[in-house]
């Protein structure tokens, strides 16, 4: 059961993946800038869901792919997939973390392309974490680790926005909502979940600064903190998923 499980959420993870490619080009922008409607040789995007659906790719002639690649975006959505497969089993909240995992591979691009944090993805997801765990929680009766898991987002969103307020050149508001949607998952788990992905992300992170500085490449005042948040908040679910 266990390897059926682990090669469904491969398959998933995977045909999701191969998806990111194209919103990813859409809001690789400015944050005064509106989305995306072309490709990068100017020809209109279409297709499903006002062209947000599709492969990135151009079907015009000369034209090809654009935004990541997509083999990369399908392999890692897959094997993020697969490990949250592999700690959780087929307990209900799986189906969370496979909902917020393409979302999250996304906002890693997004985030590493423009340091930014679209609020349509941040606050959704947090919502939509919120949800289905309020539904995870009905059909097991772990209402405990439900209301746990709402105060975990607003302890580790708020965790951040000291952080903003202390250093707001270092860390930006989209840092803060990405984190109340890490943290609802993370306090699934229990508190040193919470604390365990909090601390890695920012730890993660300031290790990259320093290496950058180390490198003589770090003149950028920027540096996106999101894909370093996902990192740590993703290990430390695997963990405590693994543990429950």
């Amino acid at each position: 059961m266990s390897v059926m499980l682990m090669v469904l959420a491969a398959a998933y993870g995977a045909a999701a993946g191969l998806l990111i490619p194209r919103p990813a080009h859409r809001m690789a922008v400015g944050p005064e800038e509106e989305w995306r409607s072309a490709c990068p040789a100017g020809h209109p995007i279409g297709g499903p869901a006002g062209g947000w659906l599709g492969r990135g790719r151009c079907p015009r002639s000369g034209c090809g792919a654009y935004g990541p690649g997509a083999a990369v975006t399908a392999a890692v959505t897959a094997l993020s997939c697969t490990a949250l497969a592999a700690a959780t089993g087929a307990r209900p909240e799986l189906a969370v973390w496979l909902l917020m995992a393409p979302v999250a591979v996304l906002l890693t691009v997004v985030d590493w392309r423009v340091h930014r944090l679209p609020d349509v993805l941040t606050l959704p997801l947090a919502a939509a974490a919120a949800g289905a765990l309020y539904l995870v929680a009905r059909l097991t009766g772990e209402s405990g680790a439900f209301w746990r898991a709402l105060l975990g987002g607003l302890a580790l969103g708020a965790c951040y926005l000291l952080l903003f307020v202390v250093n707001p050149a270092g860390i930006g508001l989209g840092d803060v909502k990405l984190a109340i949607g890490l943290g609802i998952a993370l306090g699934w788990y229990g508190w040193h979940a919470v604390a365990t992905g909090g601390a890695a992300g920012v730890l993660t992170g300031a290790l990259y600064g320093v290496g950058l500085m180390w490198a003589r490449r770090g003149g950028a005042k920027v540096m996106p903190l999101g894909p370093f948040m996902i990192l740590g908040a993703f290990g430390a679910l695997l963990l405590g998923a693994a543990a429950a």
